[in-house]
């Protein structure tokens, strides 16, 4: 059940765009505005949705947390005559989307294809790893969202619920065994979880509270736990906000051959990243069979700010990549300094 497509229609930063996926690994990238987080959070409202406890526009305003949860802030706010935004996600059995204006309230969009939607992938497992570490912070949360002590948006409770399913529920496969000792590599521990507090233990060691352990540890530690308790697998989708934050560049090549090797196994894979090591090397670790695309994000019209973007399957092939430009301006810059 892969995300195929998504089209945007006058929705945050987006005027019109279309951007099609591939059934394995989706690496977004652009500079800092541009939206790609916005995509990933609309796939993943989507495929939350497909659960029969929240529709699709309710899990879209509980994901941006716009004021007043009104999903009408969500429409493009540029200055012209369109008020009505239109979402629609596409699966390779079905698809849902909505509409709504500036003048919608709460998550009252209208709503187009929800119960079919909802009967071809009612199987589907998401989960959202935001790009930054929540695990340490934890115990209470949830209480204290409802409570509106504070505000976190649901991928920040979501992925806490997700980490917090009994590892006893994934059967440890070769497979699992393989990338569970590959993950060990660097966080050399297992995640344990009490009194919705989660700690990791390292080996024979006691048992080390999760805010005591670094965060780029910390992260690995939850992927590590979302494989060992079975919530990714085969037909899942796995959306990673920036992984490479708080991680050490020595450990990217680890988190490349994972996600690969996941994508073999069925996980549809969606990660934004500003980092050229990741996105260097999905491409010189991914093999003939692995399914690996680039979605670059960029201005088409810098005046009217019209976000557009280029497909490839190769990096190095990408016309538009702020990654790369970045790398050839301070190679310039480390030549014109030595030639002072």
């Amino acid at each position: 059940m892969p995300i195929k497509k998504i089209e945007l229609d006058n929705f945050t930063v987006f005027n019109n765009i279309t951007i099609p996926f591939c059934n394995g690994v989706n690496i977004l990238i652009g500079e800092n505005g541009l939206g790609k987080t916005h995509i990933m959070k609309m796939v993943y409202a989507a495929c939350q949705s497909s659960k029969h406890d929240v529709s699709f526009p309710q899990k879209t305003v509980m994901v941006f947390r716009p004021d007043n949860s009104s999903i009408g802030r969500l429409v493009n706010r540029s200055k012209n005559d369109n008020n009505t935004a239109r979402v629609t996600v596409i699966s390779d059995t079905s698809k849902i989307g909505m509409t709504f204006t500036n003048k919608t309230k709460k998550w009252d969009a209208k709503l187009i294809g929800e119960q079919n939607w909802e009967k071809q992938m009612s199987d589907l497992t998401s989960v959202f790893i935001p790009a930054k570490e929540i695990l340490s912070n934890a115990w209470n949360l949830e209480s204290a969202v409802k409570m509106g002590n504070v505000e976190f948006d649901d991928t920040y409770l979501d992925i806490i619920a997700a980490a917090k399913i009994d590892i006893s529920r994934g059967v440890d496969s070769a497979g699992k065994r393989k990338y569970l000792n590959l993950l060990q590599k660097i966080n050399a521990g297992k995640v344990t979880v009490s009194d919705e507090r989660f700690y990791l233990k390292p080996g024979n060691q006691a048992k080390l509270e999760f805010n005591l352990v670094a965060e780029g540890i910390r992260k690995i530690a939850l992927l590590w736990q979302l494989i060992k308790n079975g919530t990714l697998e085969n037909g899942s989708v796995l959306l990673w906000d920036e992984p490479e934050a708080n991680i050490n560049p020595k450990y990217i090549p680890i988190v490349a051959e994972l996600l690969l090797k996941l994508q073999e196994e069925g996980v549809q894979i969606f990660i934004s990243t500003h980092d050229y090591f990741l996105a260097k090397y999905i491409e010189v670790k991914r093999k003939e069979q692995n399914a690996v695309q680039y979605c670059s994000f960029y201005y088409e019209d810098m005046k009217k700010r019209t976000v557009s973007c280029e497909i490839s399957g190769r990096f190095d092939l990408l016309e538009h990549n702020a990654i790369m430009d970045t790398f050839r301006q301070l190679y310039m810059d480390e030549i014109g300094v030595a030639l002072e």
